[in-house]
């Protein structure tokens, strides 16, 4: 399909096939985008771009059987929703080995390759992870099923912080439904808006914005 923005025109999908769930960071002029792979092997492609619309694959985060057991697994399992960030030189991707393993964490200072073998987090549950930096910290974000659903199903955001070394968990892990502290507001990421002049970030502990040139939300460059 064929569509239009302000008199350009463009292919859509702008990627072809089988690549459902992308994320997206920018690093410089340059783009690069992650998706889910599921079963399939090698996992979770990647893909660079300076204009969002014509994308390069680079090649795959997961290409070694040591980051990634498929074996036994069923369809429609696997490597579900990929997120990649970068900070200080550094690319993360962070995602979920569903029937597996769970959350995990690989890194590489090229999105070409070769990226780490996987940092577990066996602490941590659910899917849809994600990484926020910020001012220092290091914090997962991610959904889990409640500890008392009311129904089957129900699921809540929750926050934890990370250890910017070990890119292990540390401290106690807040939710939409039960923050650390027993507040009755859950716990506070800071919020971002986007614009021409870069990403503008609120922390409720501050008086003052502070601005960022990072594209995606939060100080991710």
């Amino acid at each position: 399909m064929i569509d239009e923005v302000d008199g350009w025109e463009y292919r859509n999908p702008v990627i072809p096939g089988f690549h459902p769930d992308p994320s997206v960071c920018r690093v410089g002029e340059d783009y690069y985008l992650v998706t889910s792979s599921f079963e399939w092997f090698p996992g979770v492609p990647i893909f660079h771009s300076r204009d969002l619309v014509n994308w390069r694959q680079l090649g795959h985060v997961l290409d070694r059987p040591s980051q990634l057991d498929l074996d036994g697994m069923r369809p429609s399992g696997g490597v579900y929703a990929a997120t990649i960030r970068h900070h200080d030189g550094v690319f993360y991707v962070v995602t979920t080995l569903v029937d597996g393993r769970g959350n995990f964490i690989v890194t590489a200072t090229d999105p070409a390759g070769p990226w780490s073998e996987p940092r577990w987090l066996p602490s941590t549950r659910g899917m849809d992870p994600s990484l926020l930096f910020d001012d220092g910290r290091v914090w997962f974000t991610g959904t889990r099923e409640k500890e008392a659903a009311r129904y089957s199903g129900e699921t809540e955001v929750y926050l934890v912080e990370l250890d910017p070394a070990t890119l292990q968990p540390r401290g106690r892990s807040g939710s939409s439904g039960r923050p650390p502290s027993g507040a009755p507001c859950g716990p506070r990421a800071p919020t971002c808006t986007r614009s021409a002049a870069g990403t503008t970030c609120w922390r409720r502990r501050a008086a003052r914005p502070t601005t960022t040139r990072s594209w995606w939300p939060g100080p991710t460059t």
